[in-house]
């Protein structure tokens, strides 16, 4: 009697990756096969900070930490916003998300750049089959929503209307800058926070993990970049704890605020901010200053 050997559960998932691997080769290509232009360039920078909003904001500060309250309705745009970067479902990416903060750094985290290397954590791990599966069982309070449940099964349909609703209104160009090429910046952004901010950067708290503050990704990813204060102090919707460390996303989460849009925004207290001049700060992990989870 024979038996089939078992999957490399890590291994690229090449049927499901084509897409996204074409959509780089569309985006190398643009160049060549649409013309350089300031409408189209201006079309790729506006999609992509949107989009990198819908995910640092929404999937992110939302959806994995709670960091502020807001309506259903606006909760569903969020939610869409999101799902238009091609980064899977919002409970999908909650869920690995809180599992990286409960594992960071560690054998269990799910891209930990420290313990599985460069490749993985940037773009490996999301491309496997083993991480295929949303985790209900971590995002309990979001599934409830049956809307969230539909989109996270069908995340695929809100960047393939946005795609086609970009070339019936543009043609070729609009689609390949504003869909292609925005995209691939919008991945390989999000995807440096977990690659690069555990490696490079200044660290400010004891965190028990390799999360760095990098300014430049900072700029790059509308303040997600501040990563050593966020490990610190997870559920806050600003990242950036002073006022030099630009934060984009937490600047249009105020404007939204003032508006009434979202509310009660959580904020980290000075006791938090400041814990790094304090010998408690210096020396303990960030479970001790705050009791913080993911």
């Amino acid at each position: 009697m024979t038996t089939t050997p078992p999957r490399n559960l890590d291994a690229i998932h090449w049927t499901r990756s084509v897409p996204f691997f074409a959509v780089h080769a569309a985006a190398l290509a643009t160049p060549f096969l649409a013309p350089v232009e300031g409408r189209w360039i201006a079309l790729a920078v506006g999609l992509y900070l949107l989009r990198m909003f819908g995910v640092t904001a929404g999937y992110h500060r939302y959806f994995s930490h709670r960091a502020f309250r807001t309506s259903r309705p606006f909760q569903l745009i969020l939610a869409v916003l999101g799902a238009s970067a091609v980064q899977k479902g919002p409970l999908w990416w909650a869920a690995h998300h809180r599992d990286h903060h409960r594992y960071s750094d560690g054998p269990e985290d799910v891209h930990s750049p420290l313990e599985r290397g460069f490749w993985w954590s940037h773009v490996g791990w999301i491309l496997a089959r083993r991480h295929d599966e949303t985790k209900l069982e971590r995002v309990r309070d979001l599934a409830g929503y049956p809307e969230l449940r539909f989109l996270d099964r069908w995340h695929l349909a809100v960047p393939v209307a946005l795609g086609g609703a970009l070339f019936l209104a543009g043609g070729l160009p609009a689609f390949l800058w504003g869909f292609c090429v925005s995209t691939v910046f919008l991945w390989h952004g999000t995807f440096a926070i977990n690659s690069l901010a555990h490696v490079f950067g200044r660290r400010r708290y004891d965190t028990g993990d390799g999360s760095r503050n990098s300014f430049a990704l900072a700029l790059l990813t509308l303040g997600e970049g501040w990563h050593n204060n966020h490990h610190f102090y997870p559920s806050t919707a600003h990242q950036g704890f002073f006022w030099w460390e630009i934060d984009v996303s937490f600047y249009a989460l105020r404007l939204l605020s003032a508006v009434g849009v979202v509310r009660d925004l959580r904020m980290a207290p000075d006791r938090v901010r400041l814990a790094h001049r304090t010998a408690v700060g210096a020396a303990a992990p960030r479970s001790a200053v705050l009791g913080q989870g993911s």
